[in-house]
């Protein structure tokens, strides 16, 4: 998705993190809409209808998590939430609640805006799509084939079915659980290694190095995402 003109809402308590969002967002020209507790952040999703959320887990009232649990309840904005709160309960909580990303402060603009058209590219790419690709990676959801460059890749059902997941998802960390839950099924999730196995045959496959994936990017503690990368030519 290029990078347009966007409205968000940031919802924050701490003063001077909103007004550091509003000048550096303001600057590359998109709407940014504050507010300083989750009451007031839900009221401001529902009257200014962003198109990306950046959320604090610390808020005065009700806490980030709860409010991107009501936040699911009836609309499918991307979130991010940025938060001095680094550990991976944390994220683990935030992302099974239905967050798109997080990010720890303090983190620069840069890396905030790559999270933020990630998280855009992934809500405006249909899940019916026929066909994902992501640099040399191509996946046909019709037919379960799967190519890097022109070379068909053979993979287990299990292996396609987590690729898939993650294809339909780019961008976006899904926790272990979130994986195994899907891909498995319930009673699973706490099965980290049959996913670790699962992801480096993936990585033996689909990678061009395996011990630097280009692709499937592990995020450490909490789980794992696809790159979104332009295609080649």
């Amino acid at each position: 998705m290029p990078n347009t003109q966007w409205r968000l809402v940031v919802i924050d308590d701490e003063v001077a993190i909103r007004r550091f969002l509003r000048t550096a967002l303001g600057a590359q020209g998109h709407t940014v809409f504050e507010a300083a507790d989750g009451q007031s952040g839900l009221a401001a999703v529902a009257q200014h209808h962003p198109d990306l959320i950046l959320l604090d887990i610390g808020l005065p009232d009700l806490s980030g998590i709860e409010v991107t649990r009501r936040l699911r309840e009836w609309s499918e904005v991307p979130i991010i939430i940025l938060s001095v709160r680094g550990s991976e309960d944390d994220k683990i909580a935030a992302l099974d609640a239905g967050a798109d990303d997080y990010l720890t402060k303090p983190f620069g603009v840069g890396e905030l805006e790559a999270r933020m058209r990630a998280a855009l590219r992934r809500a405006v790419s249909p899940t019916a799509e026929p066909s994902f690709r992501t640099a040399a990676l191509h996946l046909d959801f019709a037919t379960r084939e799967v190519w890097v460059a022109t070379q068909p890749i053979a993979l287990t059902p299990t292996e396609y079915d987590i690729v898939r997941l993650l294809a339909t998802h780019a961008g976006k960390v899904l926790t272990h659980g979130q994986l195994l839950r899907q891909v498995w099924g319930m009673g699973y999730e706490q099965d980290f290694h049959l996913l670790r196995v699962n992801i480096s045959n993936l990585r033996r496959k689909l990678e061009p190095d395996p011990t630097r994936p280009t692709y499937i990017i592990t995020e450490p503690g909490v789980g794992y995402r696809l790159r979104l990368l332009p295609p080649l030519e």
